[in-house]
């Protein structure tokens, strides 16, 4: 099982990684890697909130 530290950590990489996506996407008029980008950073913050929790309950 993943730390809480590891979850934060991989979440704020993927909402980083989604953020570059979506603005390339919207810079060069690509809707579908701009769509990418906000669900891999939306992935991310959920993984971020999942470290959260693991923090509040000790794990």
């Amino acid at each position: 099982m993943k730390t809480s530290r590891t979850d934060k950590v991989e979440g704020t990489i993927h909402k980083v990684k989604g953020g570059v996506k979506e603005t390339v996407g919207e810079l060069t008029n690509n809707p579908h890697l701009e769509a990418e980008g906000k669900v891999e950073k939306a992935k991310g913050k959920a993984q971020e909130k999942v470290g959260h929790i693991k923090k509040v309950l000790g794990k």
